[in-house]
């Protein structure tokens, strides 16, 4: 007799292998299932602006207003600049410049955008496909249906037939850069080479080094060594356009061991007792260089990683940047106060300002 694991009964020998059967089974977890049905795609369901041609209609129109309205954005950024100009040292006009401005761009994205996405989703052909692709080139007919496939998209998304939607469409694409190119043409000078003001500072002979922002001048005993100080010239927070002058005229002080210093010929004289001063604008794209690694003396672009060794005169060892941070020639007055030689003896800021 056999017992089963179950119910714990008796159960007759010649029915023992049929229960190890049914236990095997029920165990089991593989399942092989044979000839599965290709299920095949859902049926397509038909959206109301197929079925209804007003809907289809009203679709249209919302979609060439929204694109009329991205024009009608890019048009009001331009505007918007142009009527609400950042003037210096004036917090509110960056405010509603920055303001008026976010809203026309906003506005141009948001037609364009949301124009597109309603074009897609309400009027274009909506029919579910599969397209089996091939890693190889077609052949001269698959590659002649390629074409005939192009001609059929266009047709079905009725971007040759709708002309209102492609029009207005073309006429966003088109508005919505200007902005932008308002934007930058009017980052540089409007009637002056930047060039030639990039090549002159505030800097002068006799200019003293002052502390940024306190504008408190600085004694060279002040200076020890391996301390770095952020330095304008003396005047400046007087300045009416005090942040551009800034933008140009930041320095860098550091005092070195003037043994440690490998100067050239003809620069012997702009330093004073291991202490040296360069410019703090990145030779590369002009982003202000404030990071001073003191045991290797290196000076580093926190923007694209750009060092500079002041050791070598701030010759470039690594990063992008294509030249040396320019160095301002110093030397103490009769009152011990850090004061400059002259102006920097080559243009500052990135190098593509030389291309005059």
């Amino acid at each position: 007799m056999a017992h089963d694991e179950v119910s714990g009964a008796e159960t007759p020998a010649s029915d023992s292998s049929a229960v190890e059967t049914s236990r095997t089974a029920s165990t089991s977890t593989a399942v092989i299932a044979s000839d599965v049905a290709n299920p095949g795609e859902p049926a397509h369901r038909q959206r109301v602006t197929d079925t209804d041609p007003q809907a289809a209609k009203r679709a249209q129109r919302s979609v060439y207003t929204l694109f009329y309205l991205s024009i009608a954005g890019s048009v009001f950024a331009v505007a918007a600049y142009m009527a609400f100009p950042i003037e210096n040292d004036d917090v509110g006009s960056v405010r509603l410049n920055t303001l008026f401005m976010g809203i026309g761009i906003a506005l141009a994205l948001f037609g364009i955008g949301l124009g597109a996405v309603h074009w897609a989703k309400a009027i274009m052909y909506d029919k579910e496909g599969i397209d089996i692709r091939h890693p190889v080139r077609g052949t001269d007919e698959t590659r002649a249906r390629a074409v005939e496939i192009f001609h059929e998209a266009d047709q079905e998304s009725g971007f040759g037939r709708r002309t209102l939607i492609r029009n207005s469409l073309i006429g966003a694409l088109i508005a919505f850069p200007l902005p932008g190119l308002v934007l930058f043409r009017g980052l540089a000078p409007q009637s002056e080479d930047p060039a030639m003001l990039l090549s002159h500072t505030m800097w002068k002979k006799g200019a003293r080094l002052t502390l940024d922002p306190s504008g408190i001048p600085v004694k060279a005993s002040d200076v020890t060594i391996g301390s770095v100080f952020h330095i304008i010239p003396e005047g400046l927070n007087e300045a009416p356009d005090r942040l551009e002058q800034k933008a140009k005229a930041a320095v860098l002080l550091m005092r070195l061991n003037p043994d440690d210093l490998n100067i050239s010929p003809g620069r012997e004289s702009w330093s004073y007792d291991g202490i040296v001063a360069y410019s703090k604008i990145c030779t590369h794209v002009g982003c202000p260089v404030a990071l001073y690694e003191q045991q290797t003396h290196h000076l580093l672009c926190p923007c694209h990683q750009s060092t500079f060794d002041v050791v070598n005169e701030c010759q470039v060892i690594f990063g992008p940047a294509k030249r040396p941070l320019p160095q301002l020639p110093i030397e103490v007055d009769s009152e011990g106060y850090l004061v400059a030689q002259s102006d920097f003896n080559e243009p500052v800021g990135p190098s593509f300002w030389e291309r005059s």
